[in-house]
């Protein structure tokens, strides 16, 4: 087919990478647009820009997609047989939508309708989900909401974290693309209503990870996980923050009811354990402000920690 795909993260390449090792003709990559990041602000490109250029593809890259009529000229010139969007970071107006013969199709990492929205990957393991996975979708002008196409499901292990899981559900999305476009191609896929539960995956903040010591430790362990590598968990020690990066919940609770949920109730070789709202949780890697990630050990080597220390919200 003849495509425009639209996309930005890192998450998005590999779907990119599919379709023209897929033999599709993407005509143009529409991406956000280049920002300064890093201490030096030097101005970056995105990931989907920087492979799109490898191959020699023209990148189109507006501040906005929608009121935009230069732009809208320039998608109705490549005149494509889909627009495939992964991740992009805008919504598409009306105008765009109606354009391509087969449709816009929208690359989604959840099994929807349930985690509709900005941040799936990360919600579905700080809900305590069993699986997720990516659905293939023709968009429409409201949010994730448009008719399914087909899906992809992937289990979710007991150690996933939210960035081993976006690599994996960024593997499964080119497969998927690629299956999707070939049925659109034959007629031989159905349009499927969304329909039973839903819920939407809001976007991920930093105050996000402030742990809450007096939820259950159950919760707090798969905060830590599906907030990992960002914008992680973490909680303060002697009026420093301190990312907290793996952890388990420990199979007994042998404190009394007197030890209040944050309390440092023991340490050994490989742990620190801490009381919350229901169970202890033993903090098995974490990283004080200013220095490196570390395994509990090494860290308990340079500080010290005893029971009757908190860590505080």
């Amino acid at each position: 087919m003849r495509l425009i795909f639209m996309g930005t993260p890192d998450f998005s390449v590999p779907a990119l990478e599919a379709l023209i090792a897929g033999g599709h003709q993407v005509e143009a990559v529409v991406t956000q647009p280049d920002k300064r990041r890093g201490r030096g602000k030097e101005m970056q490109m995105t990931p989907v820009k920087t492979a799109a250029l490898s191959h020699g593809i023209p990148v189109l890259q507006p501040e906005k997609v929608k009121n935009n009529p230069e732009f809208l000229t320039k998608v109705k010139e490549i005149c494509p047989d889909a627009i495939v969007v992964i991740a992009f970071g805008q919504i598409l107006p009306k105008e765009i939508l109606e354009l391509p013969k087969y449709g816009c199709i929208n690359i989604h990492a959840s099994l929807l309708p349930k985690y509709r929205g900005a941040a799936p990957i990360q919600w579905v393991i700080i809900d305590g989900e069993a699986e997720t996975g990516v659905t293939t979708m023709y968009m429409e002008e409201g949010l994730d909401t448009g008719d399914m196409l087909l899906k992809t499901v992937i289990p979710i292990e007991k150690d996933e974290t939210g960035g081993s899981l976006h690599d994996k559900l960024a593997a499964a999305g080119g497969p998927l693309i690629l299956e999707t476009l070939k049925g659109l191609e034959s007629g031989a896929l159905t349009r499927m209503p969304q329909v039973g539960e839903t819920c939407y995956a809001k976007i991920l903040t930093k105050a996000l990870g402030n742990v809450d010591w007096s939820m259950d430790a159950e919760a707090i362990e798969r905060l830590i996980r599906g907030l990992s590598p960002w914008p992680s968990a973490y909680s303060h020690l002697d009026g420093k923050t301190v990312k907290l990066w793996k952890a388990q919940v420990c199979e007994e609770d042998l404190n009394g009811d007197d030890v209040l949920p944050g309390e440092i109730v023991g340490v050994s070789k490989d742990s620190i354990f801490v009381k919350t709202g229901k169970g202890l949780l033993a903090v098995k890697e974490l990283q004080l402000e200013g220095k490196k990630r570390m395994d509990a050990g090494a860290f308990l080597r340079g500080y010290s920690l005893k029971a009757g220390d908190r860590m505080e919200e």
